[in-house]
């Protein structure tokens, strides 16, 4: 569901991933026509890096 709000929606992911300055950076980003596409593409980004960090944190709580 993330996924379909970074590439319709790319601010609101940030948001949701408790990123809010880089949020802000972002909507302004889309504002303009020709960022729209970067934005999307950030937001796609940061996304698979925030799931990927979540699981390196499981990993290490596992080992404990």
């Amino acid at each position: 569901m993330r996924l379909i709000i970074a590439i319709l929606l790319p601010p609101v992911v940030f948001f949701t991933i408790g990123r809010p300055f880089q949020g802000l950076f972002c909507l302004l980003l889309q504002l303009t026509l020709i960022g729209w596409i970067p934005a999307a593409f950030w937001a796609v980004y940061a996304l698979s890096q925030y799931n990927t960090d979540k699981k390196i944190a499981e990993m290490h709580r596992g080992e404990r």
